[in-house]
């Protein structure tokens, strides 16, 4: 048994464990710029770019979005626009690089947005 161990009870190795935090592990979104689009029809274009959502990730948890730096929160399976002009804009990881708006009550949006090219 180590010093530490015998000085806290055997207990240090329980110690170093910590659960996740609710709604699942912190994490940040690969960089580059996300292309937003709604879904297309069958008679038309398979999907229409919506260019006020397009974003692109810089750094850690930092984004741009029509010039404007922003933050977000990378959580689980869950993105959250947590400043600048995207602010308060939620979505879900479906895939790497694959994203979709959650709408109010909480379910998946028509709005998509898939990482279109990298840093």
């Amino acid at each position: 048994m180590t010093a530490l161990a015998a000085a806290t009870g055997g207990c240090a190795h329980e110690a170093a464990r910590v659960p996740p935090p609710p709604g699942g592990a912190i994490a940040t979104l690969p960089l580059g710029t996300y292309t937003c689009e709604m879904p297309g029809d069958a008679g038309g274009a398979v999907g229409k770019p919506v260019p006020d959502h397009e974003f692109r990730i810089v750094n850690a948890s930092s984004y741009k979005a029509g010039g404007i730096r922003g933050s977000y929160l990378f959580v689980g399976d869950r993105v959250t626009m947590t400043g600048g002009k995207l602010k308060g804009l939620k979505l879900h990881r479906i895939s790497t690089g694959f994203l979709r708006k959650i709408e109010d009550n909480g379910a998946d949006g028509d709005l998509r947005c898939v990482r279109s090219s990298r840093n």
